[in-house]
Formats: structure tokens, C-alpha cells, sequence
């Protein structure tokens, strides 16, 4: 029975981690090591445990009022095979598919000659934020990123293209401006 491993069990109840209600994958191992990173725990590749897929797929059937799941980690691009099997099953029932990796899609496009699963996951996720978090360019006014660099993507449109294709509402960023220094306050 095929495994992965993964830092913990799947979480049934992001809302942060892509849009709508998503379940999240956790995967272990992470070669990037960024600085300032938000999962340290799930960079040894030897951390965590390892889950049958089969049994991860029997978790995703439960699923009810969910609009995705999402691949993070760590980085599922060390496990492409094991994410391959899960993001197939997931587009099977209807879920999207959101990917979170520290490769670029350029990086993955060139690893893929050597590894075809990089190749077949990729044909298997809907959007994919992509890129090393850089703790220079951090920014809580990014949606769905953690720093200015990383780019979101509509991944089936990139690889019809043959390059990345941004997926402008959510690369913006925001600017809020604080209550207090409105013209007019809010009153309960």
C-alpha cells in the first residue's frame, strides 16, 4: 500500500490556506529551509508519519461542505507521487486543488524530465503558490502568500502557456487603513 509522510493527520478546517472551507495536507520533509518559515517542524524528512494513501482517500470521501484541499508542507514536491495519487482522487470528487511549494514553476517544469510525477501533480492542481518564503519580503497584507516574491498561479493555464500565469486577485496587495484614523467611527 502506498504511504506519505506527513507531519500530522489531515486537517478538515482551514480557511486560510486557499479560498473557501479546505482540507489540508501537511506533508513532511522540506530541502528549502526558508528563514522565518511558519512549519519549521515539517523540514526533516524523517519527522512525522507515514499515512496510506488509501486511507487519506477514504478521509477526503467524508469530506461534506469543503471547496478544496491543499498541499503544504514542508513541500509536497518531495512526495510527488503520494500527492500525485490524493490531488487525483480530490479533482475526482470535485474538489479543487491548491499546491503550496517552494520550487518555482519553472524549477519544476526543468526537475520534471528526471521525476514524471512532478509532471503528472502538476496536471492535477488548479493553483499552486509557488516560490521560496523570503522573510525580507514578508507581508501581512498578501493573501493566501506569505511574502511579495511568491507568485499564485492558475496552473492548467501555465502549462498550456508554457509560462506562468498569474492569478491577479489574489497577488495584490492589500492596504488598510485603521479605524481611528477614519473621518467617521463606527459606533455600537
Amino acid at each position: 500500500m502506498q504511504k506519505i509522510r506527513l507531519a500530522g493527520p489531515l486537517q478538515t478546517d482551514s480557511i486560510v490556506d486557499g479560498p473557501g472551507i479546505r482540507a489540508v495536507l501537511w506533508t513532511q520533509g522540506c530541502g528549502h529551509h526558508c528563514e522565518g518559515c511558519h512549519n519549521p517542524e515539517t523540514h526533516d524528512f524523517h519527522g512525522g508519519s507515514n499515512y496510506d494513501v488509501e486511507q487519506i482517500k477514504k478521509q477526503l470521501d467524508t469530506l461534506q461542505f469543503h471547496d478544496g484541499i491543499t498541499l503544504s508542507g514542508g513541500d509536497p514536491m518531495f512526495q510527488p507521487e503520494a500527492c500525485y495519487e490524493i490531488a487525483k482522487y480530490a479533482q475526482k470528487k470535485g474538489l479543487n486543488v491548491w499546491c503550496y511549494t517552494g520550487f518555482t514553476l519553472e524549477q519544476l517544469l526543468v526537475m520534471s524530465h528526471k521525476n514524471k510525477w512532478i509532471l503528472k501533480l502538476l496536471e492535477q492542481i488548479d493553483v499552486m503558490v509557488d516560490g521560496k518564503f523570503e522573510l525580507s519580503q514578508k507581508s501581512l497584507n498578501l493573501k493566501f502568500k506569505g511574502s511579495r516574491n511568491q507568485r499564485i498561479l492558475n496552473v492548467p493555464k501555465s502549462l498550456k502557456q508554457h509560462q506562468a500565469v498569474i492569478i491577479e486577485k489574489y497577488n495584490r496587495e492589500k492596504t488598510w487603513s485603521p479605524i481611528y484614523k477614519q473621518e467617521e467611527y463606527l459606533y455600537i
